[in-house]
């Protein structure tokens, strides 16, 4: 599995991902963020993303009144930029967004670190299902997007998986790889 950690696998992937890289890589954004180890989630670096797909990166937040000042010193002269906080299930989180480079950004800040939070987890679980689905299954989820369907869901009816999709693919995290890829090579939940 490649290292989801940093941004450099973005260098040698597809078009949209190598133009990601070059924007964050000039905007030093993950070094500006360093001392909140930041990691880009979401859609661009599974390469199931659409067009209007934003760069979400997830950081580990303590201090969220700091981290607003960052956020609003660092990327405040950027365009659309908005920085909010709220306490959401008992946890603080701080999301920040704006535009750059062409791209919609957006930053979100909580009191977990970030291999423990939804979005990486979520992104570690697609990105493992990808690898052992294939390119078949890429286009199809695309497609449920492009559909309107958000990621999680997408990637939940693919597989047939009931109830919460958010839950339903956190529930596959923890998997080992046999029994993830047994499942998806079924189908999922299809029969």
């Amino acid at each position: 599995m490649r290292d989801l950690s940093t941004i450099e696998y973005l260098r040698e992937g597809n078009p949209r991902q190598r133009e990601a890289y070059k924007v964050m890589k000039d905007m030093k954004i993950m070094d500006l963020l360093a001392p909140y180890h930041p990691v880009l989630a979401g859609t661009i670096p599974l390469g199931i993303d659409l067009p209007a797909s934003d760069l979400d990166i997830v950081c580990e937040v303590y201090d969220h009144e700091k981290f607003q000042r960052d956020a609003e010193l660092l990327f405040g002269g950027y365009e659309d930029f908005r920085c909010k906080p709220k306490i959401v299930d008992g946890v603080m989180r701080t999301v920040a967004n704006f535009a750059a480079g062409g791209f919609p950004f957006e930053i979100f800040a909580q009191s977990v670190p970030v291999t423990g939070q939804n979005a990486y987890k979520h992104m570690v679980i697609e990105h493992r299902i990808l690898e052992m689905a294939g390119a078949q299954a890429a286009r199809e989820i695309r497609q449920r997007r492009r559909q309107g369907l958000k990621t999680e869901p997408a990637f939940a009816d693919w597989l047939g998986l009931p109830g919460d999709p958010y839950a339903a693919l956190l529930e596959l995290y923890d998997w080992e790889d046999r029994r993830l890829a047994e499942f998806v090579g079924k189908g999922g939940m299809h029969d």
